[in-house]
């Protein structure tokens, strides 16, 4: 059966954490689209400036998580701030949770999972500066470059992007994980 995976993003997401799990799962012969508010592109944010723009391949308002097999969640501080703002996008979160497929989050992606209400008892990891925002939704906060909690895979920084890669295909390849909760 063929993978299909969805990568939601926004204007402002960093762009080394779409384009490097986009790749690697395109290598294993994944369907990878990039979900996003609205048609047309996404500007991305590289090296504290504003950077190229990608195609949006479906939008929130014509999609459901029933359709994918994964959810990834690139970081960058401008696109999970407008997410978690986002009631679509927190009910599609939401969704990959309820459905027990696996979810990668990165960086400040963790944002829109505090938002999505999705953290609370997990084992996870984030960018450290909003440790205190993950431990205050009862997330349980490691430092680690990569940690996985029944399907759900984070990590730190772009750093982590190799071992983030290699945990989120792994993932996927298990498929759907019965202790996956929303």
């Amino acid at each position: 059966m063929k993978k299909r995976i969805a990568i939601l993003a926004t204007n402002g997401f960093e762009e080394s954490e779409l384009t490097s799990p986009k790749k690697a799962m395109e290598s294993e012969g994944f369907t990878v689209e990039i979900v996003s508010e609205k048609s047309g592109t996404i500007k991305s944010w590289s090296d504290g400036n504003w950077s190229n723009e990608y195609v949006v391949d479906k939008t929130l308002d014509s999609v459901s998580a029933k359709d994918y097999n994964a959810l990834v969640l690139p970081g960058g501080v401008i696109n999970p701030d407008k997410l978690r703002r986002n009631q679509d996008a927190l009910l599609f979160v939401r969704d990959f949770f309820k459905q027990n497929k696996p979810v990668a989050a990165i960086c400040h992606a963790a944002w829109t999972l505090i938002s999505a209400e999705v953290v609370k008892g997990r084992k996870m990891t984030s960018f450290k500066s909003i440790k205190d925002d993950l431990v205050n939704a009862g997330a349980n906060w490691v430092d680690e470059e990569v940690v996985v909690d029944s399907g759900f895979v984070t990590s730190r920084n772009p750093d982590d992007l190799p071992a983030f890669n290699s945990k989120l295909i792994e993932e996927i390849k298990e498929g759907k994980h019965e202790e996956q909760h929303a």
